[in-house]
């Protein structure tokens, strides 16, 4: 069974670089630096996560009963590998529309500028 490579140093959990890439066959070795998969950097509980989520084609149920556990943990862990693989959330700060309106009625904004931040 070949050996799986980590993507995180087991001392302080920095991302490593593959520095050396070699040919079983005719000895060629190439070394620098290379970025792992993003994959490679999900540790083992979270790639075991990734195949049964494909196993079971995306579905939460099938993952409920796969894992035996409830759909706010199977939420949570999807949530983490997304987080792992870099897919962040877009931080859009919620309008609040009642303080717009105030400030439109107490003359602070024109209607223009209120109008923009509603549709925004």
């Amino acid at each position: 069974m070949a050996k799986r490579a980590i993507g995180r140093c087991p001392i302080c959990e920095h991302e490593l670089k593959v520095t050396e890439l070699s040919c079983n066959h005719c000895k060629t070795v190439i070394s620098g630096q290379f970025e792992l998969c993003k994959f490679c950097k999900l540790d083992e509980e979270q790639r075991y996560f990734i195949e049964m989520f494909l196993k079971n084609r995306g579905s939460i149920k099938e993952m409920e009963k796969e894992l035996g556990v409830s759909y706010p943990t199977v939420k949570n862990k999807l949530e983490e590998v997304r987080k792992s693989l870099g897919f962040l959330e877009d931080e859009k700060p919620k309008v609040n529309k009642k303080e717009i309106l105030n400030k439109l009625s107490q003359g602070e904004i024109t209607k223009e500028k209120a109008l923009t931040l509603l549709t925004e």
